[in-house]
Parts: structure tokens; sequence; C-alpha cells
């Protein structure tokens, strides 16, 4: 989704402000910074900016503003087209996007937690040989792999699959889809769905071109 100039301007102060203190400024502070007299604009740029799914606010605690996006130009085309786009430019997340690591929790039978000084960071993803991208899920048909509607998926730009590998796949020049690749011995190539309800798509390999890869997947409650 596309910012306006002042959400922009927002948003990056939002990124360099976090990056070089470690937290998030007040509305005060964003006001200030960009010559926004009116604490009400302020909120409603940052409203706007959690609305688009660039930002998350907590509401119970004081600077609680983070950065889970960002944006930039147009990026992911066909070799031969571009009809087919992804809305911003694929970017790594700053590596100060990190959080305590405190252990692990048990799903099925109760385990001991202890204490440590890990930390988990967006760095570890930016980090590949190859760009970092972020889209939205829209549909199920990977709802077996546990890809459900409206999560977010983490992808290294790549042009090659291994076979089983999840993928964001462009078919025949005009739409992307999300499905697990496979090479068939006829020349051909399967994009397989994680879904027993929906049907794979079978094409000459010529008509599929693979733009990425799914290294992980954020979801929000």
């Amino acid at each position: 989704m596309a910012l306006t100039r002042r959400q922009k301007q927002v948003l990056d102060l939002l990124v360099n402000f976090i990056t070089r203190k470690g937290y998030s400024p007040s509305f005060e502070e964003i006001g200030e910074s960009l010559g926004l007299s009116s604490l009400a604009t302020v909120h409603k740029h940052v409203e706007n900016l959690e609305r688009k799914g660039f930002i998350r606010r907590g509401y119970n605690r004081s600077r609680s503003i983070d950065v889970i996006a960002l944006p930039g130009p147009v990026p992911f085309e066909s070799r031969k087209s571009r009809r087919r786009s992804l809305p911003f430019e694929p970017q790594a997340l700053p590596s100060s996007l990190e959080f305590p690591l405190l252990g692990r929790i048990a799903a099925g039978r109760p385990v001991e937690a202890f204490p440590t000084s890990e930390t988990f960071s967006f760095g570890d993803f930016s980090n590949r040989a190859g760009e970092i991208f972020v889209l939205k899920v829209k549909g199920d048909s990977m709802i077996d792999d546990h890809i459900c509607d409206g999560d977010y998926i983490l992808v290294e730009r790549v042009h090659e699959a291994a076979n089983g590998e999840i993928v964001v796949a462009l078919v025949e020049e005009a739409e992307a889809t999300l499905k697990r690749f496979f090479k068939e011995p006829d020349g051909k190539v399967r994009l397989q769905p994680a879904n027993s309800q929906i049907d794979p798509i079978i094409l000459p390999a010529a008509g599929v071109e693979v733009q990425g890869r799914v290294i992980g997947v954020l979801r929000k409650y």
C-alpha cells in the first residue's frame, strides 16, 4: 500500500530514531522533528502507518511503536513483462529490530524455562546473500503448511528453486502465486498447493518464473 509524502517522512523518522536510540519517539518528538504543531495530525499519520501495515503499536506502554515493514519503489518484474509487480522494493529490515530470546516454550508437555542472553533479530534474515522482502498472504492454498490468510511471508529473491521449496512464482507472465515447486520429468513444472481442496498448477517450465523462496512466516494476533 502506497504512502503519502508525509507518511514516508514519519516512517523514515521512526526508523532513524529507533536505530539510533533503541526506542521509539514520542508523538511530541515526532511533531517537533517534522514541524507539526498538532499532535492530532501526528496521531493520524501514525494511525495510517499502522493501518497500512508498516508499524505496530503497543497500547499499554509508552514509546511503543515498532517498525515492521519498509516501503520503496516498484520491484519484481518478469523478464519479458512489467504487467505484474509487487508494491515495494525488497529491503532488509534494520538489524536493530531485535527481541530477547528467553528460551523455549512447550507446546506439548511442560519444560523448564532457562533465561538466556540471546536475541532474535530480523538482521538474521537480512544477512542472507539475496534481497529479502515481505508479502502478505491472501487465500488458504498453503494452509496445510501452516501459512494462513493474512500471514506475512519473508521471501528471499531468487530465480531458481529446488524441488519442494515454497516459492513465489510468476505464472505465464501474469499472476504471482505462492506454492511448492516441483520439476516434472516431462519438462513441466508443478506448483503444488498445501490444501487438498485445490488442484496443482502444471505448466511447461517456460511458463513459470520463480521470483523468490519463502524463508520465514510472520503472524499478527
